[in-house]
């Protein structure tokens, strides 16, 4: 189970071994009503549990296991928890737009088993990771050659895998496994040398978690929609942008989304019909040409940024591996919306990565979509084992 940002992913997996890798592979994906984002955690996973049953149901005869095997679901999370083991973990917080009623220091997979118990699916919650581990386990299995996974969404995170001695962090022996994955957490990353502009700026200052979480403020599709809206009201207001208009729903925080500017952004009509469309939506009826031409050119401009700081990120972590300048083949996975889905800022991302590793990209360092549920499958297949 993948429980992203705005919605839930179910998928089963029949796995064939070391050499015969996936054999098999159905999913579905859950749209999660937004009456339950601002719920009871009780309603939320209880809706969970009743769509994993509907799942379960459809189930093809192919895909099935003995009834003397116990089933087991692993479950990537992508919201922050304090995890004791890969079996327990309590909430933080929730963010994305969730809001959660008393959500802090709850045992999540306590809370989800008891709610698959109480609809009747014999089933049980044994390993909880995030995304970025989810993606970087599924992109280690189908290929050794896998270093790192990259989550660029609603939100944006990454781990890689490190060699166990060169963990400062870790305190006691070392575990037998030669290497470890490392959880970056990099949505917090913070330098002087970041390109924060005005927008930023006030964007976190009207935040509730100011000074936090620069670079995702910088990266992640919960806030390009927000910074485009920001730079296009201040061109309203002083450059007339958009006529004698000043539309209020442009005043409104987070009216203009991510998808949007994906939207204006790719527009290729002739008129940019898309971008007009966009406009009139926000109150604009007879927005220029010329006025849309800027639309576009704003959302390139922080699209642009979002996906150079990004792999700005990647080949930092290249880097750390010593794998910028070598001919090891290194595979990066990435997961999320905002690289599966706007194409525009996926070239961008690989372009910049090509652009910082001289040239490189294309013999040792491949960049490429991997999903995290996945590695989600993988992990309670190990531990059933």
């Amino acid at each position: 189970m993948d429980f992203e940002d705005t919605h839930i992913r179910f998928v089963r997996v029949k796995l064939g071994g070391r050499y015969g890798r996936v054999l098999d592979k159905q999913s579905i994906d859950i749209p999660i009503p937004s009456k339950l984002m601002v719920g009871s955690s009780q309603e939320l996973f209880g809706f969970i549990a009743a769509e994993l049953a509907k799942f379960i149901l459809a189930e093809s005869e192919s895909m099935k296991v003995p009834y003397d095997r116990c089933k087991e679901l692993g479950c990537t999370f992508s919201f922050p928890v304090n995890k004791k083991s890969a079996k327990h973990g309590t909430t933080i917080e929730w963010n994305k737009g969730f809001a959660i009623k008393h959500p802090v220091g709850k045992d999540v997979l306590l809370e989800l088993n008891e709610a698959l118990e109480k609809h009747g699916v014999a089933m049980r919650v044994s390993t909880l990771v995030n995304d970025a581990v989810g993606a970087l386990v599924g992109g280690r299995y189908s290929s050794s050659d896998t270093v790192a996974a990259i989550i660029l969404g609603m939100g944006t995170n990454a781990g890689y895998i490190e060699n166990a001695y060169a963990i400062p962090k870790w305190q006691g022996c070392l575990v037998k496994a030669e290497e470890m994955i490392i959880n970056m957490e990099w949505g917090n990353f913070c330098s002087s040398h970041l390109p924060i502009t005005e927008f930023d700026v006030c964007l976190d200052a009207e935040g509730p978690n100011r000074g936090e979480k620069v670079y995702e403020k910088l990266v992640s599709g919960m806030y390009l929609g927000d910074i485009v809206r920001r730079v296009l009201l201040k061109l309203a207001k002083e450059t007339a942008l958009l006529g004698n208009i000043i539309p209020p729903k442009l005043m409104i925080p987070f009216s203009l989304r991510t998808p949007d500017v994906a939207s204006m952004h790719q527009d290729t009509s002739q008129d940019l019909e898309q971008v007009g469309e966009k406009m009139k939506e926000f109150g604009v009826p007879d927005s220029s040409f010329m006025s849309r031409k800027i639309i576009v050119e704003v959302c390139d401009i922080i699209a642009r940024r979002s996906a150079r700081l990004a792999a700005a990120g990647i080949v930092g972590i290249l880097k750390k591996l010593g794998r910028d300048g070598t001919h090891q083949r290194s595979v990066v996975v990435v997961d999320g919306g905002l690289y599966e889905h706007y194409r525009l800022y996926r070239d961008y991302l690989h372009e910049a990565v090509k652009e910082m590793l001289h040239g490189k990209l294309s013999n040792n360092v491949i960049i490429k979509h991997g999903g995290c549920g996945i590695g989600a499958a993988l992990l309670p297949a190990t531990h059933s084992m």
